[in-house]
């Protein structure tokens, strides 16, 4: 039986992202990453931010972003615009041909808008579809894609979609042809037992372990979603998940390990 080639999908968090000398580590540690390799962005508060500063007030319940028409412009002018661009930039300037996409770009993720009911979280999507043979078709041919968190459905219409989502549904889209580690990078060096104690990282999750941290209030907010996308992750075919500070990157053997 013939092994698959290795490929790595890694998502960064925003608090890296708003984090200038955080993010230049990063990315050195990302474009030194041997073999193929994938990066999904957030956005962090550069969209908040925006918004602010022109009077449009930013919703966030259970850590996911209500997006109005006005908000979805911000959201694609910044995620697909500014802060993508300026990834690519810096990859290509550390010698990773970095080659920046949307879901929209040949279609590679077709998602639709999620359901008002029970809660209306406007012009989001949920990712129904991603063509796994496109994105293939440009790791091999040398590219690593850098996503920014935007998608559209059949019609055309864009939507803000979650990244830790994203990076979930391109992995395991890609776990049919390669043996795929999925990182999230962000600002913790893993799920803390105690979120006040920087030490106190959670070695390994399942799901049983999840539901139990979950109602005993140790995960919340933006980490239940999460942590819901690495256990779809992994019983969909992806080879191993974590979550870790950005800085361990390349330290496999620091942070959270997600288990069937």
């Amino acid at each position: 039986m013939t092994s698959k080639p290795t490929l790595q999908v890694v998502k960064i968090g925003g608090n890296v992202i708003d984090n200038p000398s955080a993010l230049a580590s990063f990315l050195q540690d990302f474009a030194s990453l041997p073999g193929p390799k994938l990066l999904v962005h957030g956005g962090g508060k550069i969209a908040t931010q925006m918004a602010a500063s022109m009077g449009i007030e930013s919703q966030m319940i259970e850590g996911r972003r209500v997006t109005d028409e006005e908000s979805l412009r911000i959201v694609t002018m910044v995620y697909a615009g500014w802060i993508n661009k300026s990834i690519v930039a810096e990859l290509q300037g550390l010698s990773c041909n970095a080659l920046g996409l949307t879901g929209p770009d040949g279609r590679i993720v077709l998602s639709k808008k999620r359901a008002a009911t029970p809660i209306d979280y406007g012009f989001v999507g949920d990712i129904v579809t991603v063509n796994a043979e496109s994105l293939s078709g440009l790791v091999q041919a040398g590219f690593s894609p850098v996503f920014a968190p935007i998608t559209a459905d059949a019609a055309g219409q864009l939507l803000n979609t979650n990244a830790d989502t994203m990076a979930q549904a391109l992995a395991i889209a890609l776990s049919s042809t390669y043996d795929v580690t999925l990182t999230y990078c962000f600002e913790k060096k893993g799920v803390l037992l105690d979120p006040n104690d920087d030490e106190s990282v959670i070695s390994s999750i399942h799901p049983a372990s999840f539901i139990e941290l979950k109602e005993k209030g140790i995960v919340s907010a933006g980490m239940i979603p999460k942590l819901e996308n690495a256990l779809k992750a992994i019983s969909a075919g992806v080879s191993v998940v974590r979550l870790c500070h950005a800085d361990n990157l390349q330290k496999t053997e620091i942070g959270t390990k997600i288990s069937a």
